[in-house]
């Protein structure tokens, strides 16, 4: 465990690994929130988790981080079941040509549920693998392709019009 006092190499690597790549956890966070509060502290969880651990992780802090934030966001989804709620803040400044695309698939994703948002977060945002995906959530890969292909089909029915953003053919 990372102590107070004089700095530790340990505790030096930490603060570089977060300087390095919280800005990028932090984005994922929010993807799989929806919510800038909810992203800090699902973030912070994750750190803190990783800090704990950070001597005894062995080849990449980051993954360790990535899997505690994709867990405990389904954990707290299934302990509070949230109510539906704005999956991006719309008062973010965004290009006015990308405006109406944006507001559509804002839409559309808000309306999935937290585990199909979760896996196309992980397979199109973190351009994870199916086995890849599968590892991270614990889950077989037949399920990944099951939950992918159901939540682009779910996208498909929601927002036709982002159909050559999504494809239009199941994926397989």
């Amino acid at each position: 465990m990372l102590t107070r006092g004089a700095t530790t190499t340990a505790e030096r690597s930490f603060d570089e690994f977060v300087s390095a790549r919280g800005r990028a956890l932090a984005r994922t966070a929010y993807l799989l929130t929806g919510d800038h509060h909810l992203a800090e502290d699902l973030l912070q969880t994750a750190l803190m988790q990783t800090a704990r651990h950070w001597e005894r992780i062995h080849g990449s802090p980051e993954a360790y981080a990535r899997r505690i934030l994709y867990h405990q966001n389904i954990s707290w989804w299934r302990r509070k079941r949230w109510q539906e709620s704005p999956l991006f803040d719309h008062d973010a400044p965004a290009p006015a040509a990308d405006t109406d695309l944006r507001m559509t698939l804002e839409d559309a994703l808000r309306r999935l549920t937290v585990r199909q948002r979760t896996i196309l977060v992980l397979r199109y945002f973190e351009d994870l693998t199916e086995v890849q995906t599968a590892a991270e959530l614990g889950i077989s890969v037949g399920a990944v392709k099951s939950m992918t292909r159901q939540a682009l089909g779910r996208l498909r029915t929601l927002a036709p019009e982002l159909a050559e953003l999504i494809g239009s053919s199941d994926p397989g």
